[in-house]
């Protein structure tokens, strides 16, 4: 029995070492960029290679070739609107970021499939939410790991800048927060809306705290073109809730009409049910 111990026990031990993982730094380490612009959220994930004695443009990334512009995975940009790159319209999501170098300017395409381990297998032309040019210019200087960077914000725009050994790649993005600040100026401006009214006014009756001001916004909302039988039945609550039910029960009783009329049952029961109950209350 004690040799088949110490045999199980071997043997435990021998597995454990050739699942055991050994950690090392990665030859490409990745990276997140996160930079808002104006009020848009840009986020760039990628891997930085980096030259280590070797040439890079033209050699280790051929020119006139697809590149996945960086290492290991593709890279991705993420736009939390929609924006314009390099003057192209483009939907506010996620995208492959592919390139193509070039002896002045490169090709960037936003590729909606970003399910991928470098370039796609087979390229889908479909895929291409947006193709743009980027300026390329020669830098006096070298950089040695390949660097993404979102750079020359404004409250309306910046620049994608690609920089790795002494070249600079860059494009204009353009975001919308003109329309963004302008929608939100032109909602405060023109007031609360009647969901606005309707949502505080259930927020309090939750809380069963100002009642006669969850009354007041309930009101309000059913002036404000709002009068559903969701919206008159929060009010019918709240007037029971106050220990009024007499106006309770003709709140529930227009509630209950309303949901009739939209053949709504569950509404229709739960008032039925109320005017029962705060019959008996009065």
């Amino acid at each position: 029995m004690r040799s088949f111990i110490l045999t199980l026990i071997v043997a435990f031990l021998g597995t454990g070492s050739m699942t055991a993982q050994l950690n090392t730094p990665q030859p490409s380490p990745s990276a997140e960029l996160e930079q808002q612009v104006g009020l848009t959220d840009v986020i760039i994930k990628y891997s930085r290679p980096s030259m280590k004695g070797r040439t890079i443009f033209g050699d280790l990334v051929p020119i006139n070739t697809l590149w996945r512009t960086g290492a290991n995975r593709n890279t991705t940009i993420e736009f939390s609107t929609d924006v314009t790159v390099g003057g192209e319209d483009l939907k506010a999501g996620t995208y492959a970021l592919f390139t193509k170098p070039m002896a002045n300017e490169w090709e960037v395409y936003f590729y909606t499939d970003t399910n991928n381990n470098g370039t796609p297998g087979a390229w889908d032309d479909t895929k291409v939410a947006a193709k743009v040019m980027a300026k390329s210019m020669k830098l006096p200087i070298t950089m040695e790991t390949m660097m993404l960077n979102i750079g020359s914000i404004t409250n309306n725009s910046a620049d994608f800048q690609l920089v790795w050994e002494n070249t600079m790649v860059s494009f204009p993005i353009v975001v919308p927060t003109k329309e963004i600040v302008q929608k939100s100026i032109d909602k405060v401006m023109a007031g609360p809306s009647n969901r606005d009214y309707y949502d505080a006014a259930g927020f309090y009756l939750d809380e069963k705290e100002n009642l006669a001001t969850a009354l007041e916004y309930v009101n309000k909302a059913i002036s404000m073109d709002y009068e559903k039988f969701w919206t008159v039945r929060r009010k019918a609550l709240i007037l029971a809730e106050m220990d009024n039910y007499e106006e309770a029960i003709k709140a529930a009783e227009r509630s209950l009409e309303l949901a009739k009329a939209a053949n709504y049952d569950a509404y229709i029961r739960m008032n039925e049910k109320s005017i029962a109950e705060w019959k008996k209350m009065k």
